[in-house]
């Protein structure tokens, strides 16, 4: 078993994604790889947004730097700590990604990886270069990674994970439901407020809002507020994050929906790059934030519970801490579903 050797490669490998995400210089072989090597990855990071709208430099930057704060020896040792790794994985994992985010597909790969299973990806075309040109520096620490990325039919696989819509995961199921599988479903995350957060915590609260233009999962589109809440608080600790609307892609979405509402004659408040809604609805448009007031948080703690399948984080004072939902820990898994003790127990 090679464990200890593909989690120095994993370690290495995270050494190279923090620099390149605090926007670090080249300086010598200490991260393991040439400059050119080094210079190639920085200048994929600012060519990326060319082939995806969505993925901007910042954005880009901000994942690296996530997965660079993730990829710790400590970090490491204390997620696996908690399983009983014997034997490497003999088995071949189908990994069918999404695209939403930068790498968001990259934690399942990294699952298979270090129990040293085969990986046979299959990229969303939203999300096709980034994880590759991450997967070729990892080779370099490692010689026998076996990943390999599938553009047409899946086949020769044992299990299954596979991320996508609510229509998609029907398809899914269809298909890969004789394998053992994760398949993943839409989910949204929401934010509880109780009236007493400073405005930094309500600074950090944008971003788990605005961080990858709110596409993802992990992205707050809700918000709980108790009654009588004073909306202008949420409007001024979000100002920071004006920078959103300089993305086509967003201030086009903004202004659609914007549009909409008011033909509609919808009652809403925006302050130009972003509008709220008090809205019944969980998962809010890109560009809208929906909220709902509360009289009792006994009722919305049971009205969670109740939703739980639908919702990826909750953000609060007793929860997620206001601005970590899109920095989860290794151990922090999608949907709740543990991936290494599914992979293990292949």
């Amino acid at each position: 078993m090679k464990l200890q050797q593909r989690i120095k490669s994993v370690i290495q490998l995270g050494k190279v994604l923090s620099a390149i995400g605090a926007q670090k210089p080249w300086v010598d072989f200490t991260l393991g790889i040439t400059a050119e090597e080094y210079q190639s990855l920085q200048e994929l990071v600012k060519r990326v947004r060319h082939h995806n709208g969505w993925f901007t430099e910042k954005e880009i930057l901000f994942s690296f730097e996530s997965w660079g704060e993730a990829l710790t020896e400590e970090n490491i040792e204390k997620w696996l700590k908690n399983y009983t790794i014997e034997s490497d994985l003999t088995k071949s994992v189908a990994i069918i990604m999404a695209g939403n985010i930068p790498m968001v597909g990259f934690h399942d790969l990294l699952c298979v990886y270090l129990l040293g299973g085969k990986v046979k990806a299959k990229l969303s075309s939203d999300d096709n270069v980034l994880i590759p040109a991450i997967v070729k520096i990892l080779s370099l620490f490692d010689d026998d990674v076996k990943i390999e990325f599938i553009p047409f039919k899946l086949e020769g696989f044992d299990a299954v994970i596979a991320t996508g819509s609510n229509n998609t995961a029907r398809y899914f199921e269809t298909y890969f439901g004789k394998y053992p599988n994760i398949i993943r479903k839409n989910r949204t995350s929401v934010a509880v407020l109780n009236g007493t957060e400073t405005k930094e915590e309500l600074e950090k609260l944008a971003d788990d809002v605005f961080l990858y233009y709110g596409l993802g999962c992990r992205n707050v589109t809700k918000l709980f507020l108790p009654k009588n809440y004073d909306l202008n608080l949420i409007f001024g600790a979000f100002f920071n994050h004006i920078y959103v609307a300089e993305n086509n892609k967003y201030a086009n979405n903004y202004d659609y929906h914007k549009a909409v509402y008011l033909m509609e004659q919808e009652k809403m408040v925006e302050n130009g790059f972003l509008l709220m809604k008090e809205d019944e609805s969980l998962h809010s448009p890109i560009g809208m934030l929906f909220y709902e007031y509360y009289d009792k948080l006994e009722n919305i703690e049971g009205y969670l519970k109740e939703n739980e399948s639908k919702i990826q984080c909750v953000v609060s004072k007793k929860e997620i801490p206001f601005g970590a939902s899109q920095k989860p820990q290794l151990w922090d898994y999608a949907d709740n579903i543990d991936v290494i003790d599914f992979l293990l127990k292949l």
